[in-house]
């Protein structure tokens, strides 16, 4: 079980693999993220920073159900904002 009123900060390399640059996550990421080699993570921008979090189906689904709306209903979703 992981202590979230403790942050875990930790300095990642970046590394080439192939063609491509890609970022090693240590056991102890990997065990706050609740994830392991295979899964896939999802990196969403938020307001200061980005949020890295393990992804599951239903997750994905909502955020595929959400940006559709949110470009539907965008100018609806600004004036509630205000």
């Amino acid at each position: 079980m992981c202590d979230y009123t403790r942050s875990m900060v930790l300095e990642l390399k970046l590394r080439k693999i192939g063609n491509s640059v890609g970022l090693v996550l240590p056991k102890e990421a990997l065990a706050h993220l609740n994830a392991d080699e295979g899964d896939t993570v999802m990196l969403s921008e938020k307001p200061g920073g980005f949020n890295m979090q393990a992804s599951n189906s239903d997750f994905a689904k909502a955020m595929s159900v959400f940006e559709d709306l949110s470009k539907r209903y965008r100018n609806t979703l600004q004036e509630l904002a205000k």
